[in-house]
């Protein structure tokens, strides 16, 4: 990929608690998608300075250990992190009586694997890990999220011992809640807040991932602006030559490392917009744009363009992979950069919802 940037181009990376804690320069974790989020996919995003994650959803052992040498093989660097995604639901006892026991009967056998391969984060996509695994799990280690779609969900995994929940809204693929994000993450935020994991150090409170629909830097700046810590990616990385299988029609011509360039600096973008707010005096609109689940954005006539919904797929666009000047990475940075030369639309909220107006005054 070129390196080629616009004289102003935004630089990463963005530095938060679960940047310093995976050992990674940019938040942005790669969703196990089953037989999508495989090897290649999982070292392309470390790689790119992200988590890849592998998507071990049905995986037996023996397929599990291939895909994780797989990973390895395509790591520019043995010392990358990288993550295990597997999926843990409840069977027997009050559960549903349609959960499934995924792994088989092997799930034991599974978490050796996972603590042999040196993963940094293990990842349980349905259902709380029983505490024996998490115990198990970080005697080697290896740090725990579990996926929430509701905050009790993220009260009962915390409790159980997880050191991070990743808050999937509705706007999600897969298997997710029908909590939007704007109303899931602060939330699940407040009751993370609560918690301090021995894993974290027992004075650092429990991390928050979020996830749904975020596909793009004003996604990822969102998110952050909600409390967030990093946010977790699926549908964005489906388009990536180094994808899995594929479900639709999408045209995979982006490379992993040029959708994690994209992002950061359309986040960072997107913060330095929240900065020049509060350098004006205007910061104390930041808090209620936050909570409203809204981002401010730069554009001259379009309203919020924060895209929400698995709409995301919606998002995914063709882009051109030949040549420097055509480089994913080189288009996103020169559309930021001539959005923030716009006048910017503040939203606010007021008694009677959200309204919003623009602000004339040319960005600096």
């Amino acid at each position: 990929m070129s390196t080629t940037t616009t004289p102003n181009a935004p630089t990463g990376p963005i530095t938060t608690p679960l940047t310093t804690l995976l050992g990674i320069r940019h938040p942005i974790l790669l969703a196990g998608m089953a037989r999508t989020s495989n090897g290649r996919l999982a070292a392309a995003v470390s790689n790119a300075g992200g988590l890849g994650v592998i998507g071990g959803f049905m995986y037996t052992p023996p397929q599990l250990r291939e895909i994780v040498a797989e990973l390895k093989a395509h790591l520019a660097s043995p010392d990358l992190p990288f993550g295990i995604d597997l999926a843990l639901p409840q069977v027997g006892g009050g559960a549903r009586k349609t959960n499934h026991d995924y792994t088989g009967g092997r799930l034991e056998e599974l978490i050796d694997i996972t603590v042999e391969s040196g993963a940094r984060l293990f990842v349980s996509a349905v259902g709380v890990p029983p505490v024996k695994v998490i115990e198990r799990l970080h005697a080697a280690g290896i740090l725990v999220m579990n996926m929430v779609g509701h905050p009790k969900h993220a009260v009962k995994a915390l409790e159980l011992g997880v050191d991070m929940v990743c808050a999937q809204g509705g706007e999600g693929g897969g298997h997710t809640g029908d909590v939007a994000n704007s109303v899931l993450i602060p939330a699940v935020v407040d009751v993370a807040r609560q918690y301090r994991p021995k894993m974290l150090g027992g004075e650092q409170t429990a991390l928050v991932v979020a996830a749904g629909g975020i596909s793009n830097g004003r996604g990822l700046a969102s998110s952050l602006m909600q409390g967030a810590a990093g946010v977790r990616v699926g549908t964005r990385f489906v388009a990536s030559v180094e994808a899995g299988q594929v479900v639709g029609a999408i045209q995979k011509t982006s490379r992993a490392g040029e959708i994690v360039d994209e992002m950061v600096a359309e986040a960072v973008d997107m913060l330095k917009l929240a900065n020049f707010i509060l350098e004006r005096g205007q910061g104390e609109q930041v808090p209620g744009i936050a909570l409203a689940g809204l981002m401010v954005v730069s554009h001259p006539r379009a309203p919020c363009l924060h895209a929400n919904a698995n709409v995301a797929s919606s998002l995914v666009k063709p882009l051109r992979p030949d040549g420097p000047e055509h480089s994913l990475a080189f288009e996103a940075v020169s559309r930021a950069m001539g959005e923030v030369n716009t006048p910017s639309i503040v939203w606010e909220t007021d008694a009677y919802g959200v309204s919003s107006h623009c602000d004339p005054t040319p960005q600096e």
